[in-house]
């Protein structure tokens, strides 16, 4: 029991919210089944239904055959805008969508008339931090329930997926909130989960000052690198971050350095390892060399990476990767602020990373995420269509290809591209809808006013007619 503890950061917890959380994490990280109520039932009220983490709940309705009428679709992918058309879908699956005059309402079927509303598949954010940092006296109990807020705020703003990028000193607490959500018991976006975080140890191990087990794992080797990775992938880690880069400087003629961490070996060991066991890796690097080995090594997504050039798109291009470069965050005021007072005003970063993110807009071939890092700390959640914005009307992006990568191309990037990322049928019911055309102005997806996720509908703020 100790380990576990460990693992999910129960520190701190009462002995009763820990086991609780104990429960939880073993039971949905191990896929155990617990046994169905006993029949009868005699319990307070009808029968229940029970979550593999052994708690009772009240059981879902029975699916539902619901159709919606949407004014104006937009096809991710095509990257068009179709007008009166009919989404018909059954629990949480898409069952038919097509031009009203093609596609028959069932008889009995639910209608939602969002006919003067622009309707869009869910948007996904490739980049995530559902956990806010955690502070020096911080608790568990108190990190999960700002998770668990963010994580609702942010399905609320029409992010129906995410791929969440380090839980910020909060062990495996990302693990948890997936899985809840996965059960129903809280509302967020369906998510793929990063963990802790893998850094480089440039320093021997002190025993005096032992590495915190829930902040991000440090290794020193080439065989602590894969262990690493086993132990975060052993505990349910979808993606391995990386940070191949750490902090960057500039020298006295304006020159950016960027920190090398982890020795090549040891990247390309770390990146290796999560390819065995079926993952993927997602290297946030700033530039330099850091920068130029996180390509050669094969990293799945290159993050940020400031200094980006011809050359480097074409390598991420060859090699089948993803650029994101969770663009609104590293030119937020603050980096201004920063970059001022270590330079005296005389160098800037901002304009480095524009000059990278307009260059990749227009290199052939290269698939750019939409993530916006949201944090809680200089980004709010909730506010994540900012990015779609900042990719338009400062990277030159169309807004018909902004909306392609944070949907189609987000997909893609998480495997999940026959799944979500697109209104069509099979897929799930994740659907998103805007009062005006967010291709006339992109700042519409910053207005969501209608969400539905798996065919549950999370927020109508549009008045939308619903006919049972």
């Amino acid at each position: 029991m100790k380990n576990v503890n460990r693992h999910i950061g129960t520190q701190g917890l009462s002995r009763g919210a820990a086991l609780g959380l104990l429960i939880l994490f073993v039971a949905t990280a191990t896929g155990a089944q617990v046994q169905p109520p006993p029949a009868p039932w005699r319990g307070a009220g009808p029968t229940p239904c029970v979550g593999s983490d052994g708690g009772i709940y009240k059981c879902p309705p029975a699916p539902q055959t619901i159709a919606v009428r949407a004014g104006r679709l937009f096809d991710s992918k095509n990257g068009t805008m179709l007008t009166k058309q009919v989404i018909v879908l059954s629990g949480e699956r898409i069952m038919d969508v097509g031009p009203e005059r093609q596609v028959k309402i069932p008889a009995g079927a639910q209608v939602i008339d969002l006919s003067q509303a622009t309707v869009l598949p869910g948007l996904i954010d490739g980049h995530t931090h559902m956990f806010d940092t955690r502070k020096p006296n911080g608790t568990t109990e108190g990190s999960m329930v700002i998770a668990v807020s963010n994580v609702e705020t942010n399905l609320r703003a029409g992010f129906t997926a995410a791929r969440d990028m380090s839980t910020h000193g909060n062990g495996y607490g990302d693990v948890v909130i997936r899985d809840a959500i996965n059960l129903g018991r809280i509302d967020g976006p369906r998510y793929q989960v990063s963990t802790l975080g893998i850094v480089w140890g440039a320093k021997p191990r002190d025993p005096a000052k032992p590495d915190n087990p829930l902040a991000s794992t440090v290794v020193r080797s080439v065989d602590e690198a894969r262990a690493a990775v086993r132990e975060q992938i052993a505990h349910g880690a979808d993606w391995i971050k990386l940070f191949p880069t750490g902090g960057y400087s500039f020298t006295s003629t304006g020159k950016v350095n960027y920190e090398l961490t982890y020795p090549m070996p040891v990247l390309q060991a770390l990146i290796d390892e999560t390819h065995r066991l079926g993952k993927k890796t997602g290297c946030h690097v700033y530039g330099g060399e850091g920068e130029r080995n996180s390509i050669l090594a094969g990293c799945d997504t290159i993050e940020h990476a400031f200094d980006l050039d011809q050359e480097q798109a074409n390598m991420i291009v060859q090699k089948g990767l993803f650029y994101e470069p969770t663009f609104q965050r590293y030119i937020e005021p603050y980096i201004d602020d920063n970059d001022a007072k270590n330079t005296g005003g005389k160098y800037r970063l901002t304009p480095i990373f524009e000059k990278a993110v307009s260059m990749a807009v227009s290199a052939k071939g290269l698939r750019i995420m939409v993530g916006s890092g949201a944090d809680g700390s200089t980004f709010a959640h909730g506010t994540q269509a900012l990015e779609f914005e900042m990719l338009v009307k400062h990277a030159g992006m169309s807004p018909a290809r902004a909306i392609q990568s944070g949907t189609m191309v987000n997909a893609e990037a998480l495997g999940w591209q026959n799944q979500i990322g697109s209104i069509d049928k099979g897929k799930y019911a994740d659907i998103v809808a805007v009062s005006g055309d967010p291709l006339k102005d992109i700042t519409e997806l910053q207005r969501v006013k209608f969400v539905m996720k798996g065919g549950k509908i999370i927020k109508n703020e549009l008045g939308a007619q619903i006919d049972p």
